[in-house]
C-alpha cells in the first residue's frame, strides 16, 4: 500500500512540475470593439476609431509621419483608492508595437496621457496614434501593468468619408 501512495505522490508531483513548464506568460485574452473589457480594477470600453491625414487647421496643421487614428474609449476605476491608469499601445498583426502618443495638441477631447482616476470615477475621450492604417490589437493594462488584454480594432475609414450634398433632381 506504502508504494502506491509513494507512485501517487510522485506521480501528482510531476504533473504538477510539468503544468508550471509553460513560457511563464499568463493567457491575455482579446475582445471586440464595444465590449466593456475589466482588467484588474480598470475597465476599458472601446466605441469608434477615425483616421485622419492631419490635426488641426490653418497653415501649420499637425501631420502624422503614417496617420493619425484617433480611439474613442472609456477607462472607469472599480478601485477603492486612487490609481493612473497606464498607457496603452496599439499591436499589428507583424509584431510591431506603436505606443500612444503623449501629445495632444489639435485632438477633439483628447483623454490625455496621464490618466489618474478617483474611485468610481471614468476617463472618455479619445487616444492617440500615429500608425500605419491597417488593423491592430490595443493593449489594455491593470492599473499595476500585471494584467493584459487585447481589444480588436479593425480598419474602418467611414468617418473620413465627406458628407455630399444631394443633387436636386429636375
Amino acid at each position: 500500500m506504502r508504494h502506491t501512495q509513494l507512485t501517487t505522490f510522485a506521480v501528482t508531483v510531476a504533473a504538477l512540475l510539468l503544468s508550471s513548464c509553460g513560457d511563464g506568460k499568463p493567457k491575455v485574452n482579446t475582445y471586440a470593439m464595444g465590449d466593456k473589457v475589466r482588467v484588474g480594477r480598470l475597465t476599458y470600453t472601446v466605441f469608434e476609431t477615425q483616421w485622419l491625414a492631419k490635426l488641426g487647421v490653418g497653415p501649420t496643421p499637425r501631420i502624422p509621419e503614417h496617420r493619425f487614428l484617433l480611439i474613442r474609449a472609456s477607462i472607469g476605476s472599480g478601485a477603492s483608492a486612487d490609481v493612473v491608469s497606464p498607457n496603452v499601445s496599439l499591436e499589428d498583426n507583424k509584431g510591431n508595437t506603436y505606443s500612444e502618443l503623449s501629445n495632444g495638441e489639435g485632438v477633439p477631447q483628447w483623454i490625455g496621457y496621464l490618466r489618474h482616476l478617483r474611485p468610481a470615477e471614468s476617463a472618455q475621450g479619445n487616444l492617440l496614434f500615429d500608425v500605419p492604417p491597417g488593423r491592430y490589437a490595443m493593449r489594455v493594462l491593470d492599473e499595476n501593468s500585471d494584467e493584459a488584454a487585447l481589444i480588436e480594432i479593425p480598419l474602418s475609414f467611414n468617418a473620413e468619408t465627406p458628407d455630399i450634398p444631394a443633387v436636386p433632381q429636375k
